[in-house]
């Protein structure tokens, strides 16, 4: 072997140590630099003399890249989701925002009035004990509102950023394609990692695919799980938008298409929430499954507990003598237009009086099916869960009310409210509204009196048996259902009409006239077994709203008086009715009509039980999810993670190769020289 060959394999050994020393060297400088994957410089035996140094890669395996960023997702998803959950759950936990802690103190105030009617410092007490009892409905429903707005600006924050970030990978991608075209021995392993780094950052966002593009070099196109392409081959991308439907508060995710200044046309694609993934993903489970639901279970225990106390009042006597009237005020609500719906509409609902125990916590989505003169005539109900799909019933289908008539004024719809179509404008088949009942109306329940005298106690009609009667038979109940004015047989004046059934008298053991009180006979009643409503037995028309029963036996020419329960202020009879209600299924458990409702107490405990539960999972999922991340985590560094030890090792090694391979040339010198003077 010649001196030149000598020189030739020292030059390509010095070369090739001094590459691996800088590959050695640039891992060690970037152990701590976030998101670096170590690199290797391959080296290949000469086909003449010496080694060819190869390409310098990055060590990375695929497969374990592709599991971190799965762990990544389920990490972002439930992170969202737990710490949200824990936040709501936390706040219903609290003794001082409990509403089964308020009930409590109401109906104890209410029983404590019972005792004695006429005391206006336990009246007072039973209102203070209502005001405390919405404050605490108040602060939850507030609380959650404010939550959804800072949830919307969160929604628009990660928003922003998983668009730059696909904005930021398709710009990566074309320079890599550059990159490699321009320079075939070394990786672009700067662009690599900062385009991985970032495509990890997305993945915390939301679930994405990623996979090796086939025609261009370098390139990678990113799905989202679902299906939809995110970042493109050629470079495009796609962007998500935030848009609302009717309810502006409500965010929905669309894809929108950006090909710049290329000819294809760009287009949009409405995303299901449910299958993002991720934070973002998280975070529109979190509003979809708790925030939402609970709001609505508030709003509608608030609104099933108003009307109660609502509609047993009105048929109490209060202690000016008059007929009870609202303790609460419940507001109406606007319906809300969908995006295509544009006109001078007015969509008014309201909670149909005494109805409240009807209600559910879907929302309304109201279609017009049919139009006369301008108005509609027919329309289709869909109840909606929150984040906007039908309600199923106990079969799985969707539940709508197809083909229901309207006429103007207020339409009583199913589950409790009626609505009223009013505007300007007139309506066309197609417009559409979202009608929520429940979702804030918490915040605006109010005291509609802060008068105790008007708590209604007393029952408003009196009877009694005539101290001339021979048989046993007592007056055991007298009950009321109806005390408005027009359809009942109260005055409201303080008095009943002279038309109203004013004495029952038995003209044998089993036969009794009613009559009114001008003494004319309206009806007569023989063979009676059950002494029980004998108003409702006489079949009286129209019911006069209040009725009597009977216990014993009577014998002929016994009779009852009935009349109104003028100065009887020490009657207690309906505060025992309203103090009742406590104990009585007013809350409707779901859509289903044919479920059996729950006492005020047992709605609220069930929605805290199911937003505890929600939070214990989360949190027993996510330490799940952090142990898999770690072991994922663990697996990918081990083989691209840079070892100092390793590369200490290599480091000696290269030195070590160097130091011989230019000993090799040092001793071709020395053997040229040599041959220099041999020939002189």
């Amino acid at each position: 072997m010649s001196s030149v060959d000598l020189y030739s394999l020292a030059t390509s050994g010095v070369n090739a140590s001094s590459k691996l020393l800088q590959t050695t060297s640039n891992n060690i400088a970037n152990v701590n630099t976030p998101g670096y994957v170590r690199e290797r410089t391959e080296l290949q035996n000469s086909q003449v003399f010496g080694v060819e140094i190869g390409n310098t890669e990055r060590i990375i395996n695929v497969f374990a890249q592709n599991q971190l960023r799965r762990d990544i997702t389920a990490v972002g998803e439930l992170e969202a989701f737990s710490s949200k959950t824990t936040a709501i759950d936390n706040l219903l936990a609290s003794e001082a925002n409990s509403i089964s802690q308020g009930l409590s103190e109401y109906f104890s105030a209410l029983q404590t009035a019972a005792d004695d009617p006429t005391n206006l410092a336990s009246r007072e007490q039973v209102l203070s004990k209502s005001e405390s009892l919405y404050n605490r409905m108040r602060t939850l429903s507030d609380y959650m509102l404010e939550k959804e707005e800072e949830l919307n600006l969160e929604f628009t924050s990660m928003v922003n950023r998983a668009n730059t970030l696909i904005g930021n990978i398709g710009d990566l991608n074309r320079n890599i394609v550059i990159a490699n075209g321009n320079n075939t021995s070394d990786q672009p392993s700067a662009l690599l990692n900062e385009r991985d780094q970032a495509i990890d950052e997305l993945a915390s966002i939301m679930g994405i695919t990623v996979k090796e593009s086939t025609t261009q070099n370098g390139a990678v196109t990113i799905n989202l799980t679902s299906g939809e392409s995110l970042v493109l081959e050629n470079g495009a991308f796609n962007l998500f938008e935030l848009s609302s439907s009717a309810d502006l508060t409500t965010k929905e995710i669309k894809l929108e298409t950006d090909f710049g200044s290329q000819t294809k046309n760009n287009a949009s694609l409405r995303i299901l929430e449910s299958d993002l993934g991720g934070a973002l993903g998280g975070l529109f489970e979190y509003r979809n499954d708790v925030l939402g639901p609970t709001m609505r279970d508030v709003g509608q225990l608030s609104i099933a507990f108003a009307d109660a106390m609502n509609t047993q009042n009105k048929l109490g006597m209060d202690l000016d003598g008059q007929i009870g009237g609202n303790i609460f005020d419940i507001p109406s609500f606007r319906g809300l237009a969908y995006e295509d719906t544009n006109g001078d509409y007015v969509v008014t609902a309201q909670i149909t009086e005494g109805k409240g125990a009807e209600l559910t916590d879907a929302d309304y989505k109201i279609e017009v099916t049919a139009v006369a003169a301008g108005v509609p005539s027919e329309i289709e109900i869909t109840f909606l869960n929150p984040d906007g799909t039908p309600k199923k019933d106990a079969s799985g289908n969707d539940i709508i009310y197809s083909n229901f008539a309207v006429t103007s004024g207020f339409n009583e719809l199913p589950g409790g409210i009626e609505v009223d179509f009013s505007g300007s404008d007139p309506y066309t088949v197609g417009n559409e509204f979202l009608i929520q009942p429940t979702k804030d109306v918490a915040s605006n329940i109010s005291l509609a009196t802060n008068r105790p005298e008007d708590l209604a106690f007393a029952n408003p009609v009196r009877a009694g048996a005539d101290n001339a009667n021979l048989g046993s038979a007592n007056v055991i109940d007298v009950t009321v259902s109806n005390t408005e004015v027009g359809t009942s047989a109260f005055d409201g004046a303080g008095g009943l009409l002279s038309s109203a059934p004013a004495q029952i008298s038995f003209t044998a053991a089993d036969t009794y006239e009613v009559l009114d009180g001008n003494g004319t006979v309206l009806a007569t009643v023989t063979g009676t077994t059950n002494l029980n409503n004998l108003i409702s037995q006489a079949g009286i028309s129209p019911d006069p709203g209040f009725d009597l029963s009977l216990d014993g036996v009577p014998k002929a020419g016994d009779s009852f008086s009935i009349s109104y329960n003028t100065d009887g202020f020490n009657d207690n009879s309906n505060a025992l009715n309203l103090a009742a209600i406590q104990n009585e299924n007013k809350v409707q458990v779901s859509s289903e009509a044919t479920n059996t409702p729950r006492t005020f107490q047992d709605a609220y405990a069930s929605m805290v039980g199911r937003i505890g539960e929600e939070a214990s999972m989360a949190s027993v999922s996510l330490a799940s999810a952090e142990a898999m991340k770690v072991q994922s985590q663990n697996w990918f560094e081990s083989v691209s993670g840079v070892s100092l030890d390793e590369e200490a090792a290599n480091l000696i090694k290269y030195q070590q190769s160097y130091a011989a391979a230019a000993r090799i040339l040092s001793t071709a010198q020395e053997l040229f020289n040599t041959i220099l003077q041999s020939v002189r």
